[in-house]
């Protein structure tokens, strides 16, 4: 007899079904601080063309960068660059054949993200004292 409808296959399980925890939570925000840093690099080259642009074209980059939109959107930029390599250094132990037991995995994953948030907030904090 031919199979006139779809295959019976079961349904994989969506994040609807699975209890959010911080291991899962940090490899989302790996992946997105990844691309959320491919687009903030395209910051660093109009800066750069900019400084090789002269004077006017520079001091235009510095005053949209120096606003508080500009601030924040950087700020956000140093906080993904932060999470992005504390999350490859989370990888890199896992690498090793290291952490990967329930309870490190779960450090681990703290680790990333307050470490992240740290670092972002030491990195502000000597540029405001500059």
């Amino acid at each position: 007899m031919a199979r006139t409808g779809p295959a019976e296959r079961p349904l994989s399980p969506h994040l609807q079904i699975y209890k959010p925890s911080i291991t899962m939570v940090t490899s989302i925000l790996h992946r997105i601080t990844g691309a959320a840093l491919f687009f903030g690099t395209l910051l660093l080259v109009i800066f750069l063309v900019a400084l090789a642009s002269g004077k006017t074209s520079f001091a235009t980059v510095q005053a949209i960068y120096g606003s508080f939109l500009g601030k924040l959107v950087l700020f956000g930029y140093t906080w993904a660059l932060f999470m992005h390599m504390c999350g490859g250094l989370r990888h890199f132990i896992w690498d090793t054949g290291a952490g990967l037991e329930r309870e490190t995995r779960l450090k681990l994953g703290w680790a990333t993200l307050i470490g992240s948030l740290a670092l972002t907030a030491l990195a502000w904090v000597v540029y405001f004292l500059r």
